[in-house]
């Protein structure tokens, strides 16, 4: 993924379902700078030079995590998600990281399948916790 693939990133984010959206964290600039701190580890998926999945994928030099997993709803079930998840975690390995996360909403039904589908773990044994910083950082779920 490059700055330049941002505002298809951005249409496709638009058009999933329960997908939500924070007003600076997914900005042009918030993107921009997650990309330029984790080089060469989001992803995108084309198809007739149409970006029709994403990841954004970074690390700590530790642990990893996936944000923003997504595929158009008409391209799903080709394979398209979990080529885009095996490229990301190929490039974490190749940068010496041994464990990558992911938060997928409860109510995703559809996005919790394809987790357990291509073999990763739902863990029991944390909660996760949050704290806002800014609170100019509003989510947007679509509908």
């Amino acid at each position: 993924m490059r700055s330049s693939d941002y505002e298809a990133v951005r249409a496709l984010w638009h058009t999933i379902r329960g997908f939500a959206i924070r007003s600076i964290d997914d900005s042009r600039e918030g993107v921009e700078k997650f990309i330029a701190r984790n080089p060469g580890l989001s992803t995108v998926a084309t198809e007739d030079e149409h970006i029709v999945g994403a990841i954004l994928c970074g690390h700590d030099g530790r642990r990893a995590t996936l944000y923003h997993v997504c595929v158009e709803e008409k391209y799903r079930k080709r394979g398209i998600g979990k080529a885009m998840v095996v490229r990301c975690m190929k490039a974490l390995q190749d940068e010496g990281i041994n464990k990558v996360a992911l938060i997928a909403f409860t109510h995703n039904d559809v996005g919790n399948a394809f987790w357990k589908e291509i073999g990763w773990t739902e863990r029991d044994d944390l909660n996760y916790y949050d704290f806002t910083l800014n609170t100019e950082n509003i989510v947007k779920f679509n509908e």
